[in-house]
């Protein structure tokens, strides 16, 4: 469970704050968890305690073993002393436990030196530890000295636990605030670079100025989860949403949606511009998305953006076709700042973070993934969007490298949207550019063999990652949840992203709004997506460059699009501030005579409206027509 070298922690927090669930969800991929319980049963009688107490019981894994200290409080200390370097602990609450410590059975007791000697306990704790204790001293001061005994005691007992553990977090209404990490800070704004920057100097070509390459971020999954201290792809991220059973990512959350109306709003604004012709056509779209996401009708264009390409292969018949070892070249380009992607990344000013995923298996014979993969993928995803937000990025583009990933793509569409696998799978390209039509036969008798292995299967979405979907799409999946959450749209490249927008409907439906899609590339498993999905591609390139490359390549066109929309003035004719230029008089629009404030009757009251008289001709005449035979705005 250790998380970022952190081996205690004390979990704070008020009453349904949510602080039992957070620290349950710090040791759900622990192999060995001992629930150390100190609450007392109380009153038979009290019903509403004994339901209480059920709903905790009911909530833990039946892996879990649990052991009661409420018969001593001294046991606690030797529990901690005792625990073996492979286990977890956790400890829930140590409310229930200062009130055994103060109940009269245990009198005259010495409270002082027992929560001392639970403090050097932790101290000297081999195994992972996380605590859970009520903050009560942001409370009123009880009005009876028995009330006034105990939250002196539990607030003694929270500051020498505090002081003894490494990490101190405080749950606020579901909402972790880390008070104590053990290095500050505990999570570095943005993941370092694996190396410097990376300058690539074309010594043998005279003349040819140097180019700046992007920052390649480099993040490694192992292909199993572990529990090793500092381990990215297990630890907990600290934003995801607590529930009442204690799972983060489930069917059904709620996160965020763009805004309804800033969109709309943009759209309309764009008509008043000075533009000439007919304006930006279908690229208003873009600007209604981006008005959405950032949520003001005068949206600007992205700034920060960081690509996250996603590198994993699948066994089996999926990856037919392929060139051993080829995914991974074009990986290792990325990292050193080479090739395609690595160029247009730098030409767009964007950061370029490589991922490791775990390699699937061939998902004809067997599942892709273990469940327990699929839930730390997930997690996973998630803390590479919560990292680029902390990093103050703009916009995500995700895309993806591996064999075998268009075959386990069209296997995730034709489980969620009943899809003919041949009517999905793209043809096979040689490296010599020729079809190699044998190996997309394979392709697709290997996607044939898995939907009926798993024809009986559960068709939720965690069941479709680890049966079809494998690493790659699971991650790209754990990444659209989480940029969903941080509020940080999504540019869509190539048929990964678009299997994670199918699977992340039943996990959270607001997830596909904030994706947009720039070009499907002639593929067709993108085309079916995108029509499932809602995305409607703003171009029609054609381009086949490799997922994310495709989308860098439309992205300073819609940057172009945001930045004009923002600058441009209003028309003069609509009383845009913009004087006319010298010798040219602004034409003015004469008020009709009914909007005069002097035309009313005689009593007083506005008469009642009269549609004025067309000032040129109309639709049904057959005069000559001032206005242009094109365009929106005659200027």
């Amino acid at each position: 469970m250790s998380v970022q070298g952190w081996n205690t922690v004390l979990v704070l927090g008020g009453i349904r704050s949510g602080k039992s669930e957070f620290a349950e969800s710090l040791v759900t991929d622990a192999p060995v968890v001992r629930y150390v319980a100190t609450a007392p049963e109380g009153d038979p009688e009290d019903t509403e305690w004994a339901t209480r107490l059920a709903a905790h019981r009911a909530r833990r894994p039946g892996s879990w073993t649990t052991e009661e200290t409420t018969e001593d409080p001294r046991r606690l200390a030797d529990v901690l002393a005792s625990a073996e370097p492979n286990e977890t602990l956790l400890v829930d609450d140590l409310g229930g436990w200062v009130t055994v410590l103060l109940d009269p059975d245990h009198q005259p007791a010495d409270d002082v030196a027992t929560i001392a000697e639970l403090a050097d306990a932790l101290r000297t704790c081999s195994a992972r530890v996380v605590l859970v204790s009520p903050e009560v001293g942001l409370s009123l001061v009880p009005t009876t000295p028995l009330g006034r005994a105990f939250t002196d005691a539990l607030g003694a007992a929270n500051r020498a636990v505090a002081d003894a553990c490494d990490a101190v977090v405080l749950v606020v209404a579901g909402q972790p605030v880390w008070l104590k990490p053990v290095a500050a800070p505990t999570e570095p704004a943005a993941p370092a670079p694996a190396t410097a920057p990376v300058v690539a100097t074309l010594a043998d070509a005279e003349g040819i100025p140097e180019v700046q390459l992007p920052d390649v971020l480099t993040h490694t999954a192992p292909t199993v989860p572990n529990q090793e201290p500092g381990n990215p792809w297990a630890a907990p991220t600290m934003a995801l949403p607590m529930v009442a059973t204690g799972l983060v990512i489930q069917p059904g959350m709620e996160l965020p949606m763009p805004d309804e109306y800033a969109g709309p709003q943009a759209v309309d604004r764009l008509a008043t511009l000075d533009v000439p012709g007919a304006g930006l056509g279908v690229l208003d779209r873009v600007v209604g998305f981006a008005a959405a996401t950032q949520g003001t009708p005068t949206p600007q264009a992205w700034g920060s953006v960081r690509v996250l390409l996603l590198h994993g292969d699948h066994a089996g018949g999926g990856s037919a076709g392929a060139v051993a070892g080829e995914s991974a070249r074009r990986a290792a380009q990325a990292r050193a700042g080479q090739g395609a992607l690595a160029r247009l990344a730098a030409e767009n000013g964007a950061s370029l973070q490589v991922v490791d995923v775990p390699a699937s298996a061939a998902m004809e014979d067997e599942p892709a993934l273990t469940l327990d993969q699929v839930e730390s993928a997930l997690r996973y995803g998630w803390r590479l969007a919560e990292q680029a937000a902390d990093a103050g990025v703009q916009l995500l583009v995700l895309g993806a490298c591996g064999a075998g990933t268009e075959a386990a793509a069209a296997a995730v569409l034709a489980a969620t949207a009943g899809a003919e696998p041949p009517t999905v799978l793209g043809r096979v390209i040689t490296d010599t550019g020729e079809i190699d039509d044998a190996a997309w036969m394979v392709r697709c008798a290997a996607v044939r063999d898995a939907l009926h292995r798993t024809r009986r299967s559960s068709r939720g979405a965690k069941d479709i990652l680890a049966e079809l979907g494998g690493g790659d799409v699971a991650v790209a999946t754990g990444v659209l949840l989480g940029a969903t959450a941080r509020r940080v749209p999504v540019l869509l490249d190539g048929p990964v992203g678009v299997a994670a927008g199918m699977v992340s409907r039943d996990l959270a439906g607001q997830a596909r709004h904030w994706c947009l899609l720039a070009d499907h590339g002639g593929h067709p498993a993108v085309r079916l997506a995108a029509d499932v999905l809602g995305l409607t591609p703003l171009l029609d390139l054609r381009l086949d460059l490799g997922e994310g490359a495709n989308a860098l390549v439309a992205l300073p066109l819609l940057r172009s699009v945001l930045a004009l929309s923002a600058a441009l003035p209003v028309h003069p004719s609509l009383g845009g501030g913009e004087a006319a230029p010298t010798g040219e008089a602004v034409p003015t629009i004469d008020e009709p005579s009914y909007l005069d404030a002097s035309n009313t009757d005689p009593d007083g009251t506005e008469p009642d409206f009269a549609e004025p008289e067309p000032a040129g001709p109309g639709p049904a005449s057959t005069g000559a027509d001032d206005q242009p035979a094109s365009g929106w705005r005659a200027v």
